[in-house]
Order: C-alpha cells, then sequence, then structure tokens
C-alpha cells in the first residue's frame, strides 16, 4: 500500500517513535474513532494508551522523565494520530504548550514541580487565551488579575474556548495586570493555575462549567473558564515576572500554529486515504470510478496538496526546532494546511457521493471535524495579515 507524506533525513529514534504511533493509530483509534465520536465520548483508553507510549513527555527533556524529542517528532506524532481521530490530536495539544511555555519561560522551581508530572499525564495542561468578547485581538483581555498588598493576586473574568477544560488540572491563564507599563502587551502577564479535573468548582474561584456543544471536534471537551476572585501567589507567574504574559503566550500560539498544521494535514492524508479507497471500490459505467477522468485528476490534485502541506508543516517545525523566530512561517504552513486540508477532505466526500453523506462512512465525520482547522490557533485572514506585514518589512522600499 502506498504512503503520502513520508519525511526523509529521519534519526533511527523518529522512525521508530512514528511506526509504533502508526501502529496504534491503526490498530487502537481507527477502528473505535467513528462510535465515539458520534457518542461525543472522550477516549480514556486511547488516552492512556498514550501515556503508556511517552506521548505526553514527548517533548519535555529527558532530566524531568520525558523524551526529549524535537518539535519536528512532535508534529509528524500529532499528524499521525490526527490521521485517526483529530480530536485525539486536541487532547495532546494543549497539554504539549502548556509543557512548551513551562521549558522555555517557566522559573526552575516551576519546571521540577510540573515537568515530571507532565510527562507521564499526571498533571495535564490547559491553555487559555480567548474570552467570549475576544479571538484573534489577544490586546482585548479582561480577565484582570489584581496585586494585593501582600504580593499575591486576585483573578476575576471569563474565559471561552478551553480545549482540556474538564480533563487539565493545570491552566496557562492569560490576565490583564496593569502594574504600571506604558504598553498594552507588557501589561499581561500568564498565571499557572492549579485545579482539579472535572466540571463545576474545580478550585477556590475557579468553576468549569461543562462542555460546550459543538458540530466536530467531538469527544475533547470544550469548556468555558469562570474565575472569580480566584487567589494565587505570584510564584505562580510563569517565569516569575509580570508584565511577559503576551509575548510567552505569542512564542506558545506559534508552535500551536505548526502543531495545528501537523493536525490539518492528517486530517487531509485520511481523506485522501478514504477518497483513493472509495474511488477503486465503487464502480460505474462498467469500470471503477478511479478510471474515470475527473476522478483520477481529482486524486491527483488530492495527493499534490497533501505533500505540499506536508513539505510545508515539516519545515516550520525544523526551523523553530533551530531556535530561530518563525511567525511567518508557521502561519503559512498553518493557513495553507487548513485550507487544502478542508479541499482535499471536501473533493474525497464528492468522490464518495451519496454516502459520504451517511453517518456510516468516516468522510462524514472528517467533513466536520476539518472546518475546525480554518479557526484553530487563528483564521487564513489573521495568518495573512502576519504573513502581509512581516513581507512589507522584509522587502520594505
Amino acid at each position: 500500500m502506498g504512503r503520502l507524506a513520508s519525511t526523509e533525513n529521519l534519526t533511527e529514534e523518529q522512525t521508530a517513535i512514528l511506526e509504533t504511533i502508526r501502529d496504534f493509530v491503526d490498530e487502537k483509534i481507527i477502528p473505535v474513532a467513528q462510535q465515539l465520536e458520534h457518542d461525543d465520548e472522550y477516549p480514556t483508553e486511547i488516552i492512556e494508551g498514550l501515556k503508556e507510549l511517552g506521548v505526553f513527555g514527548l517533548t519535555i527533556p529527558e532530566e524531568f522523565g520525558g523524551l526529549g524529542e524535537s518539535l519536528l517528532t512532535y508534529a509528524l506524532v500529532v499528524e499521525e494520530i490526527a490521521r485517526g481521530w483529530m480530536s485525539v490530536s486536541g487532547v495532546i495539544n494543549t497539554h504539549f504548550i502548556v509543557a512548551y511555555l513551562l521549558q522555555q519561560h517557566g522559573t526552575e522551581e516551576q519546571k521540577q514541580k510540573y515537568l515530571p508530572k507532565m510527562a507521564v499525564g499526571e498533571v495535564r495542561g490547559a491553555f487559555s487565551m480567548s474570552e467570549p468578547g475576544l479571538g484573534s485581538d489577544v490586546s482585548a483581555v479582561s480577565t484582570k488579575a489584581t496585586k494585593k498588598d501582600d504580593g499575591s493576586y486576585s483573578i476575576t473574568g471569563q474565559k471561552m474556548w478551553l480545549t482540556n477544560g474538564g480533563t487539565s488540572t493545570l491552566v496557562a491563564v492569560l490576565c490583564k495586570t496593569d502594574e504600571g507599563a506604558d504598553s498594552v502587551y507588557k501589561n499581561m502577564t500568564t498565571f499557572l493555575v492549579e485545579k482539579e479535573a472535572g466540571f463545576g468548582e474545580t478550585a477556590q474561584g475557579v468553576t468549569v462549567p461543562g462542555k460546550i456543544a459543538k458540530m466536530g471536534y467531538k469527544g475533547v471537551e470544550t469548556t468555558e473558564l469562570i474565575l472569580e476572585d480566584h487567589q494565587i501567589s505570584a510564584d505562580q507567574i510563569l517565569g516569575g515576572e509580570p508584565g511577559k504574559g503576551f509575548f510567552q503566550m505569542m512564542d506558545g500560539v506559534e508552535v500551536g500554529r505548526v502543531n495545528v498544521a501537523a493536525r490539518a494535514c492528517g486530517l487531509a492524508i485520511r481523506g485522501f486515504e478514504l477518497g483513493i479507497a472509495y474511488a477503486q471500490q465503487r464502480k460505474t459505467f462498467g469500470k471503477q470510478i478511479a478510471d474515470h477522468q475527473a476522478v483520477l485528476f481529482r486524486l491527483a490534485e488530492m495527493a499534490t496538496k497533501v505533500e505540499t502541506i506536508h513539505a510545508m508543516m515539516v519545515r516550520s517545525a525544523r526551523l523553530k526546532d533551530t531556535g530561530k523566530r518563525m511567525d511567518v512561517e508557521a502561519g503559512m504552513a498553518k493557513m495553507l494546511a487548513s485550507e487544502y486540508a478542508n479541499e482535499v477532505v471536501e473533493d474525497s466526500f464528492r468522490i464518495h457521493g451519496g454516502y459520504g453523506y451517511s453517518k456510516e462512512y468516516e468522510i462524514e465525520r472528517l467533513m466536520r471535524e476539518v472546518k475546525f482547522m480554518l479557526i484553530g490557533e487563528g483564521t487564513s485572514d489573521i495568518q495573512k495579515m502576519i504573513i502581509g506585514r512581516a513581507l512589507l518589512k522584509d522587502y520594505k522600499l
């Protein structure tokens, strides 16, 4: 059987990790994904399996009990998992971002406290910027952390679109602190909020109301997070210094965009696999529909798009692993991967004809899931703004 989107120049360890994950996806995720998704059921057994494989600690350094792998390895693992069921990749996405933020910006005490437990999935991370009145306009954050006389803080506000809101026990929350900086972007601080897993009041002044009903991206919970006079010590400021939150979160979003690109690639690969398989099974006018030129051309375009976005995703991940800034490359990869994945999945849906509209067929689920890629970690319009502004700087007359 053929295989699109293979990656060259990987180490033996990377290759072995990907083969293990691919087998796990084929054996443990794909056979149950359809039913779990339709039931909106959390994939407990799948997550336990990923814990055993070390996925929750994939990028966490070995000194903290992780595997110490690169962003590239992580992105390729995410691509494989999303190929099986995109929701499962969402379960580990925000966990990975919080671990990354701790590695890059956390104090030594914060790293020692959280990373070993995150590596084994004992502490589960979530990432919170959005609010009911804002999405991409991060400067409009209204959740407020007020400093008290004893140096601690009181946080009050409402957050939105929190992936892993119920199962997480550590949430990186972006707040306004207003401690005198002359720029709104220097008046934001990231706090590490601890809570219990579950719904309702999960810590003093921390409430997770319940799951938000969605058209797709089921299984994984998406929630609000309500903070009401939540008391938190200054030790829980990411990096120990207020005013750094915006820049920390943008660093996290940058790797998050590589992650979304990888998830889109996984959906595109699966869409192509389903389309080319069905095209060889279905017959019309005495021959398989794959032999009709219209379908054959569609398959050729689908495969080309898959290869293109995979290559862009890999390039952006490799660049980030060098330590260089890559907001433009991540934006390009995320934008094109989400748009092309949407097109590939829709083409596969068209190949399936009327059967694609049936919930019996996997492509129906992919059609709903792929739409999330168009908005997650910033819409295509936002990516174009980031890319366009950078180009004007680079090519300034």
